[in-house]
């Protein structure tokens, strides 16, 4: 594989919310949403991040595009530190890294009309003015697939799939290099969904977009994605291009998460050992020492306990955040 530009580069992001009680506020505790994740996203593909409800992906997506300062770590876009930007340069560099957003309901206005909200980042950063806005507006809903004349409606006059759409539409309004998309069909019917990821796809080619495509729905991440991480409870505990770490997984939450995904086979459906954790996962206030997955695992040792695993290639482009991974094939033999 050719070196490829890096277009984004994480370095041991953390973001972690104080917990505030009684009237002056005091603080007693943190919730460790992401607890010093390190990752890169090449210009032009599709970096997949799955995971359990809660883990913190959502959390990683939005403090990338900064709308969470970040307790610690570096997120460098364009060789410029965005945790360190304020005011206008901050500004400026987010023009080229924009976000779809989960829930179509939830994120837009429902007082702003359609060119309102698609035209709303073209008047903040004084890209077009007057009809030049209105007719960008008409080239941003045809893109995405819906009717042009549809610029004076408001978001209750559309289904949660038209919706997705705007959204898609205003995140591309700046023409940004960078677009994270937080889960953006999995408030849709199953049908709608295909039609998002292929409009997405369609994007993606026509020009040359990069996604970090944030998701839990594991058959979609593999569908859409170049590459793979799978994060738990505010850890990346394996990364890999997305055939490797379907076909060998090498962490045991992986190989658990993937033994639930139904295969449209019945003979080998059959013979699958589906791998069923036990326990809740541990609050994100009090994480487990160690391994943050030890309490759950199958395979867990003292030593688990003790130390926190490496982050470490093991094999050619394949990360994973384990004391036994070469171990974890037992697993599945089971």
């Amino acid at each position: 594989m050719a070196e490829q530009e890096v277009i984004l580069h994480v370095e041991d992001l953390k973001m972690h919310f104080p917990i505030k009680r009684g009237v002056i506020q005091r603080t007693v505790g943190y919730v460790h949403a992401v607890d010093g994740v390190t990752f890169d996203i090449y210009k032009g593909e599709t970096l997949g991040l799955v995971g359990e409800s809660g883990c913190g992906k959502t959390t990683t997506g939005r403090t990338i595009v900064q709308l969470y300062k970040a307790s610690e770590g570096k997120v460098l876009f364009e060789g410029k530190d965005l945790v360190r930007l304020k005011g206008e340069e901050l500004r400026l560099m987010r023009r080229k890294i924009q976000m779809i957003f989960q829930d179509p309901y939830a994120s837009l206005n429902p007082r702003m009309t359609v060119e309102q909200i698609i035209g709303e980042p073209l008047l903040v950063h004084s890209v077009a003015h007057g009809k030049e806005i209105r007719k960008r507006v008409k080239d941003l809903l045809e893109l995405v697939g819906l009717n042009p004349a549809y610029v004076d409606r408001y978001p209750h006059e559309f289904s949660g799939g038209q919706r997705q759409r705007i959204g898609v539409a205003r995140s591309l309004a700046l023409n940004p290099d960078l677009i994270v998309c937080d889960e953006p069909i999995s408030a849709l019917d199953v049908s709608i969904q295909a039609q998002v990821v292929n409009l997405l796809e369609d994007l993606q080619k026509e020009f040359g977009l990069t996604y970090l495509f944030i998701a839990h729905d594991l058959s979609m991440v593999r569908h859409i994605s170049n590459r793979v991480i799978v994060m738990y409870l505010g850890v990346f505990v394996e990364m890999a291009d997305r055939n490797t770490l379907y076909e060998n997984p090498l962490h045991p939450y992986s190989i658990a998460l993937l033994s639930a995904v139904p295969i449209p086979d019945p003979k080998i459906e059959e013979k699958r050992k589906r791998i069923i954790l036990e326990g809740d996962v541990p609050s994100p206030i009090n994480p487990p020492s160690g391994c943050r997955f030890r309490t759950r695992c199958p395979l867990a040792q003292p030593i688990c306990a003790e130390e926190r695993p490496e982050w470490k290639e093991v094999e050619p482009g394949h990360f994973v955040a384990c004391h036994f991974w070469y171990n974890t094939k037992t697993l599945q033999r089971r």
